[in-house]
């Protein structure tokens, strides 16, 4: 569904809409506020009241042009009405991420880090194989993630690398791209019109509600969310993997020591 706009000049601060009126706004359509020249200059105090006050929208700012764009957000009692269709989707997710990993992993025949599989999967950015297909997906080998578009249907997901063999987290934005991709979805349950502002609400909720949790991954600082209702996986910390590189670069060097030794005494 395609949502409409409202435009709104305002050329005094009375013209503004009450934060009644905004509320009720249905999520189908969304408000432009234009400020004419006469009050341009109060254009981002206004703005950065209406973000503290309407819990529930998105309000941007305008860089460059005089405006004011709000959005109503996708609300608690759809996202409560629709939690077994989102924990659903998120159990596919994590599923299906797993398969095309292995995929990918069994063509390319290479041996897959399974505390790390992002250290796998960097070595393929430094050839050739950072894109390429694997049946009927498309992949591409970027940042945190790989990223897979089916050919035939659309469908796309964006697999994590850096929760060990976890491979369901659920970053807002790719999460909610995963869903409207996907074709057994719909016409969805539930409309989602801003893919990353919406993700980060179902997440929040779906963690409220104890469907979803948060976990660590193995870079430093950084945490996903993934269905509660899983069988869960070891994810060994940054700090854990480093302890692991460290004791093997020992052995390595002790070995290395013995046999240069060995030879030693050899002759």
């Amino acid at each position: 569904m395609n949502r409409t706009t409202k435009i709104i000049s305002i050329n005094s601060i009375g013209q503004i809409p009450t934060l009644k009126s905004i509320s009720e706004f249905p999520r189908e359509r969304t408000l432009k506020l234009v400020f004419e020249e006469s009050v341009q200059n109060q254009r981002e105090i206004i703005g950065q009241e209406l973000r503290n006050e309407l819990v529930g929208f998105q309000v941007g700012i305008h860089l460059i042009e005089p405006e004011i764009n709000i959005a109503k957000l996708i609300t608690d009692k759809e996202i409560e009405d629709n939690l077994y269709f989102f924990e659903q989707c998120a159990k596919d997710y994590r599923q299906l991420g797993e398969e095309l990993i292995f995929k990918l992993v069994n063509k390319l025949s290479i041996e897959l880090n399974k505390d790390s599989p992002i250290e796998t999967f960097n070595e393929l950015k430094r050839d050739k194989r950072q894109t390429g297909k694997v049946e009927d997906w498309r992949y591409f080998v970027h940042g945190f993630h790989c990223g897979f578009e089916n050919n035939n249907t659309g469908q796309v997901i964006e697999v994590p690398l850096v929760f060990g063999l976890e491979f369901g987290d659920l970053d807002p934005y790719f999460f909610t791209r995963y869903i409207k991709s996907t074709p057994k979805y719909n016409p969805l349950p539930v409309d989602i019109f801003e893919d990353y502002a919406d993700g980060v609400r179902i997440n929040e909720k779906m963690i409220s509600l104890g469907k979803f949790e948060r976990i660590s991954s193995n870079i430093g600082n950084h945490c996903g969310v993934v269905v509660a209702d899983r069988q869960k996986v070891e994810i060994k910390s940054y700090e854990e993997l480093n302890r692991l590189y460290k004791e093997q670069k020992k052995q390595i060097e002790k070995h290395k020591f013995n046999f240069w030794k060995f030879i030693g005494l050899k002759k």
